[in-house]
């Protein structure tokens, strides 16, 4: 006879087991700061995807994708993160600082798996990186921590340049980290920084046409979901005004027609978050997965819009790059 603390210990191994893939069907809620999109997902939630496909998580299969997306505003995070937590979903991918932020508001039992730009420990996403605790893990890919090598970069590429423009939201919890490690190297090169805020898009134009009246002379963009969105805008102003500009984490900055690139490719961050997502429903806790930092950077360059503002690229600096579009 099946004895009543036999009957609840039973009941409580079912109520934590695993997703197997293929076994049932996984609800996974994707918590996204920007979009939605016009037309198809865009590049890295495509990377996302396709990477659940290949562990075999197929949507409308085997899995269900419970998106929300914020249309770049973060005050929409908190109630997006909720109704994720009333879908019952199984795991939470939440892109972004502040997406992250708002699930790990949102619920301190769901599993969150994050793809973050910043230092998810020193702006409060985890304890540390070797073990994160609590429910949430994920993927950094360090880019404050890079913010110094992209001002060099732009020096060496512009010697000239002594006045730097950085193009940030204001709300971003990584934006102010990423200015504050490029201050040693600005300081190290004699080049004053200038914040820009930007917290919706009719204020690009504004923004650029104040650099202008304030004569910076280069241009540094810091990773943002608004910012991201809005790549064949903001790379048309840094041209009109001619502006070197250095763009961050991903090529599609230089597809859009932009002068340089230095950190890593995004896709593949959200790529590897995919498989933190499938670690979980098969039964990992997202408290013992150390975040996963990336290990390689590209510097790409491009010399048609270098051409398109008057610029020489040293030949040393070229021969460097990882890719140059000729």
């Amino acid at each position: 006879m099946l004895t009543r603390r036999a009957l609840l210990l039973a009941l409580s191994s079912l109520s934590v087991a695993p997703i197997a893939a293929g076994a049932q069907t996984a609800r996974v809620g994707v918590l996204l700061a920007n979009g939605p999109p016009k037309g198809p997902a865009p590049g890295v939630l495509e990377a996302f995807e396709q990477g659940l496909r290949e562990l075999g998580h197929v949507e409308g299969s085997n899995l269900v994708l419970e998106r929300r997306w914020g249309a770049n505003q973060y005050d929409r995070l908190d109630a997006l993160a909720g109704e994720l937590v009333r879908a019952r979903v199984d795991v939470i991918f939440a892109s972004t600082s502040q997406s992250a932020h708002a699930a790990k508001r949102a619920t301190q039992t769901i599993p969150i798996v994050f793809e973050t730009l910043g230092d998810p420990a020193t702006i409060g996403l985890v304890s540390s990186l070797a073990r994160p605790g609590g429910n949430v893990t994920g993927v950094s890919g360090i880019t404050a921590q890079l913010s110094g090598k992209r001002l060099h970069l732009l020096r060496e590429a512009v010697p000239r340049i002594t006045r730097v423009a950085v193009l940030v939201h204001p709300e971003n919890l990584t934006g102010p980290v990423s200015v504050h490690a490029m201050e040693p190297t600005a300081r190290m090169l004699g080049v004053e920084l200038r914040r820009f805020h930007v917290r919706q898009v009719s204020e690009l134009a504004p923004a650029f046409a104040e650099m202008a009246r304030q004569k910076v002379d280069g241009l540094i963009v810091l990773a943002d979901p608004l910012l991201f969105s809005q790549q064949p805008a903001i790379v048309e102003l840094a041209l009109r005004y001619r502006l070197p500009a250095m763009y961050p984490d991903t090529r599609r900055w230089i597809d859009a027609g932009g002068l340089m690139m230095y950190g890593a490719e995004l896709t593949d961050l959200w790529r590897r978050a995919a498989a933190y997502v499938d670690r979980i429903l098969k039964g990992a806790k997202p408290g013992d997965l150390p975040i996963e930092q990336p290990t390689r950077f590209e510097l790409v360059i491009n010399k048609r819009a270098a051409r398109a503002i008057g610029l020489t690229l040293p030949p040393a600096m070229l021969a460097r790059a990882d890719e140059v579009i000729e």
